[in-house]
Order: structure tokens, then C-alpha cells, then sequence
């Protein structure tokens, strides 16, 4: 089987490491000249190799008990030619989600009947696929999260901060869930089948965490810099009732659109710990806690809010209007974030009509 994986970033770089160590064929596919080409090049010169500092075989919710391991492998092929993905089986897409249209109609023509094509983190763009793709046969995923936290330390080498113990994926359209489901666990990683690409949509912790964590601590960025680490700062008792707040206005709209309420302790706990006992919220503060946990975001400007802000909750908000359900932390929100960078997040935000309601009622349609 081929597997390619769109972004050469640090989750793009993680999870193709990792499937080349365990010794599946990988190609890696750079967008952009944005970030991470000394990294990039690094792998060219050097057939590939990247070495995961890893902690236990599956990852732990205390590194710090565990010996660092060093797994190596070697990316089949590190290239910038989109035209490969016509070869492949299963393509990953690990780029930021500001870029999901742009890259989705690029790589259009060359996206094959058959073809699994998992987006992570999905965000809805599955409304994309549809919109450029539409009359290809082919099986889309919408992945909550990265299967792999951490940083590239140096080119060639990234560390892991934390593997989730369950990944949850949506697929569409439904009645493809068993090849799909085939051919993906060979990928090696733990994931769980939703019951359709919206749950994944909207359960992208991004949309909740990196907001708040990020917009309600912009005087603390701003004084701390590369000091600061959200995880470890930014959760505080009121932060965390802004939060709650929030989180509700998501799960009015799950309810809404006939999806299960479940809050973002609820399903972080489901994709980070395996003790179903566990109160979600300590195994988030576990999760928030631990020393494995990445400095960022390190200025005001970074994609915690540049990206999470139009691709969540402009997302949100527009679902929240089309639905007439009130989101005003959401846009409180949205509004804070566009003073303090001189943006208008809407502008180029995630809505109804940028994604096509056409391809958001076909979405819904085969969840039904």
C-alpha cells in the first residue's frame, strides 16, 4: 500500500516517520516554502531519515517514568510534486486548515477513484472535497486531532510530546466505512470509527482550547514570549468557566443538527485516556500538566488564534446564525482576536457559504 502525506510540518513529519518506521511505504509531500525547509531538505539529503524521540510504545501520560527511545525511519519519497498523489492509496493531509481549500482544489486533478483521502484535522473540509472532487469516487476522513504531539527539534530529529491512546475518525460517505476502515488499520495507529465526519468536525479540540488558551492570555504571550506554554498557564478557574461557555454554544449546535452532546473534557478524555473511570476533567488537567507539553504560543500572531479563530469559530458562529442559535462567546471571541491583530477573521473564515450548503446538506444527508 502507498501512503502519502500532504504537509511537511511537525505533524506531517511525525506521523510519516512513524509509519516509515514501522515499515510502510511513505511519501512525503511539501506545500509550501513557508516553514520547516531546513528540516525539508535535511530529509532529502538524507534518504528520508527521521528519528522520533519517543517515550514507551504507545505514549504515557507520565514520560517522565519512561526511557527515551530513539525510533528511526526513513521516508520512501521527500518531494514537492503534487502530480505523486495520483499513485497513491491513502492520502494524509497534515497542513494548517487556513490552507485546506486552496490545497484541495490544487490537488484535484490528480485525486484517483478509490483513493482514501484523511484530513487532519478536518474542520468540515470533507465540504471541500465535495466541492472540488465531487465527481471523484473516493472515501474522505475527517480526523479530531494529530495522532502525534511534539516539535521538530532539529532537521531530522522531532520529539514527541504525546500519541493519543484513541484517535476518532469520521468518514464519508458512510457506506464506505468498511473498505476504509481495511485498509487504514494498516496505518498503525489506534483510531475509532464515528459515526460521521461532522462529530470529527466539530470536536476539533483546536476550536475550543487553542481559543481560549490563546486569546484570554495575550497580555501573558505578549510579557512571557518563549516562555509561555498555554498548558501549563493559561487554564485557569475563570478562564476555564469562558470555556464551559463556549463549549456549550458548540454542543447546542451538535443537538441541533441531531448529534450527540458531548463536552470537550468528554472527548479528550475518550481520545487521551484508555480509563474509562477517569473524571474527563483531571485527565485533562493531567494532560495540561504534563512536563512533556511544548512552549506556545510564543506570540500573539501564531495560528492558535490565526487559524483557530477563522477556521473554528467563524465556523461555528456561521453555523450557530444559519441554525438561529445564539454563539456570543464564540463571536466575543472572533472580535477580541480581530482588535488585537487588526484582522477581520470573517473575512476569510469558515462558513456555510464558503464550504457550499449544498455540500454541508449532502454531508448531513448521509450521516441521516
Amino acid at each position: 500500500m502507498k501512503i502519502a502525506v500532504v504537509g511537511a510540518g511537525n505533524g506531517g513529519c511525525a506521523v510519516a516517520a512513524d509509519m516509515a518506521y514501522r515499515g510502510l511505504h511513505v511519501t512525503l509531500v511539501k506545500t509550501s516554502n513557508a516553514m520547516h525547509d531546513d528540516n525539508f531538505e535535511f530529509l532529502k539529503k538524507h534518504n528520508g531519515k527521521m528519528t522520533l524521540l519517543d517515550f514507551g510504545e504507545n505514549g504515557s501520560m507520565n514520560p517522565q517514568d519512561l526511557e527515551v527511545v530513539k525510533k528511526e525511519g526513513h521516508i520512501a519519497n521527500v518531494t514537492r510534486d503534487l502530480a505523486v498523489l495520483s499513485e497513491m492509496d491513502v492520502i494524509l493531509i497534515y497542513i494548517q486548515t487556513n490552507y485546506h481549500e486552496e490545497l484541495i482544489k490544487k490537488i484535484a486533478p490528480y485525486i484517483q477513484d478509490g483513493q482514501i483521502l484523511l484530513i487532519n484535522p478536518g474542520y468540515f473540509s470533507t465540504a471541500y472535497v465535495l466541492k472540488y472532487c465531487g465527481n471523484k469516487k473516493i472515501s474522505v476522513v475527517e480526523a479530531q486531532s494529530s495522532f502525534i504531539d511534539g516539535r521538530i527539534m532539529e532537521p531530522g530529529f522531532f520529539k514527541v510530546g504525546f500519541r493519543n491512546v484513541r484517535n476518532p475518525l469520521g468518514v464519508y460517505p458512510a457506506k464506505n466505512l468498511p473498505i476504509v476502515k481495511e485498509k487504514l488499520e494498516q496505518l498503525g495507529f489506534p483510531f475509532y470509527y464515528m459515526d460521521s465526519v461532522v462529530g470529527a468536525a466539530l470536536h476539533n479540540p483546536n476550536m475550543i482550547v487553542h481559543t481560549i488558551g490563546s486569546v484570554l492570555s495575550i497580555p501573558m504571550i505578549d510579557a512571557m514570549g518563549n516562555d509561555f506554554c498555554m498548558y501549563h498557564r493559561a487554564f485557569t478557574e475563570h478562564a476555564w468557566n469562558v470555556l464551559e461557555k463556549l463549549d456549550n454554544e458548540k454542543m447546542d449546535i451538535l443537538e441541533t443538527m441531531g448529534f450527540e452532546r458531548l463536552s470537550y473534557v468528554e472527548a479528550c478524555k475518550f481520545r487521551n485516556s484508555l480509563d474509562d473511570e477517569k473524571d474527563a476533567k483531571e485527565v485533562f488537567f493531567s494532560y495540561a500538566a504534563m512536563p512533556t507539553r511544548a512552549k506556545g504560543p510564543v506570540t500573539v500572531n501564531s495560528r492558535y488564534i490565526t487559524e483557530d479563530v477563522p477556521q473554528g469559530l467563524v465556523m461555528l458562529e456561521s453555523l450557530g446564525k444559519a441554525l438561529a442559535i445564539s454563539t456570543p462567546i464564540a463571536t466575543s471571541l472572533i472580535e477580541i482576536a480581530g482588535a488585537a491583530l487588526g484582522q477581520d477573521f470573517r473575512a476569510h473564515g469558515r462558513t456555510p457559504e464558503r464550504l457550499g450548503e449544498e455540500n454541508i446538506k449532502k454531508i448531513l444527508e448521509d450521516c441521516r
